[in-house]
């Protein structure tokens, strides 16, 4: 299987936490894929940045859009863009609050939680990661051919709070690797549902899975309170990602199927003869002649008695 495969390798995880044993898990991690994995994370990373930044030509496109996400919005009784901003303008400590989990809530929150899940528990930080390649890989469709402002960019009246007031998100996300056209879908909020489900998945202690329920709801008021995307860019992003947790879920089932029927079978491994050798035929051995003989016949005797 290719190193850009996504299904998941089956690896262990560490029984202790002693030096001596994260040691030895790290060496075996390493020699397991753990480089090779960083590496295709990595590049998946770049990768999603320089596909956003390659599709953000279409300006005219983007703000037609946006105009259309604003009419479909209304007609549906759901543009609450300006409700929620109203809520935390004019309240610095509430704007900034909406800024820092927008900046800091989103890749922090997913890279670490990967990372975590990849020593403890490796089949859930496939799934998480399978997940977000699917869904990311449907994003890109998106943003190349259904280019959407934001409402920050259309003549709404909002705010751009993050620019305004926030210097910390151009250094986690460069204006240079920023497609402004690419609000449909967010996957701000998809990528922390993503994060929410997996973790309520692995884990049954309260806070964890507290912290999983607010995750996305948290930034889903994020991301409209600081104008960054629309109601339906967030109905859109949770629909994408329920899609990509139902393939990265397709791809454990059949890793799992093909695990089982390798075990119960056994694995064929074909002997090769050596080079410039014919291949050994094989011959029924001789049948082994039983250690026990049978007694052999004896002659009938006269019977004394009769003549």
């Amino acid at each position: 299987m290719s190193s850009t495969d996504i299904s998941s390798p089956s690896r262990t995880r560490p029984q202790r936490t002693d030096g001596t044993t994260v040691a030895r898990w790290l060496r075996a991690s390493i020699d397991d894929g753990l480089l090779r994995e960083a590496a295709l994370v990595a590049g998946a990373i770049l990768a999603y940045f320089a596909i956003r930044n390659l599709t953000a030509g279409a300006p005219a496109e983007a703000f037609a859009n946006g105009e259309r996400m604003v009419d479909l919005e209304r007609s549906l009784g759901v543009a609450w863009e300006d409700a929620v901003q109203a809520s935390i303008v004019g309240r610095d400590s509430l704007v900034m609050l909406a800024n820092w989990v927008y900046i800091w809530g989103h890749w922090p929150v997913i890279l670490s939680t990967a990372v975590v899940l990849y020593v403890w528990r490796p089949d859930r930080y496939y799934l998480l990661r399978n997940t977000l390649f699917i869904s990311g890989g449907i994003g890109f469709l998106f943003f190349a051919f259904v280019p959407v402002a934001p409402p920050r960019l259309l003549k709404l009246g909002l705010v751009d709070t993050v620019s305004n007031q926030s210097e910390a998100y151009r250094a986690l996300q460069p204006p240079g690797l920023t497609n402004q056209y690419a609000a449909l879908p967010s996957l701000h909020v998809g990528w922390n549902l993503a994060v929410g489900i997996v973790l309520f998945m692995t884990t049954t202690h309260l806070a964890v899975r507290a912290v999983a329920v607010l995750s996305p709801l948290v930034m889903t008021f994020a991301v409209l309170a600081t104008a960054n995307h629309f109601v339906l860019d967030v109905a859109a992003g949770t629909a994408v990602v329920l899609v990509g947790l139902a393939g990265a879920h397709a791809i454990e089932k059949r890793r799992a199927v093909a695990a089982a029927t390798l075990a119960r079978d056994g694995p064929t491994v074909p002997v090769e003869p050596p080079r410039g050798r014919a291949a050994p035929v094989l011959r029924r051995a001789p049948r082994r002649e039983s250690s026990r003989r049978s007694p052999r016949r004896r002659a009938p005797q006269a019977d004394p008695c009769r003549s």
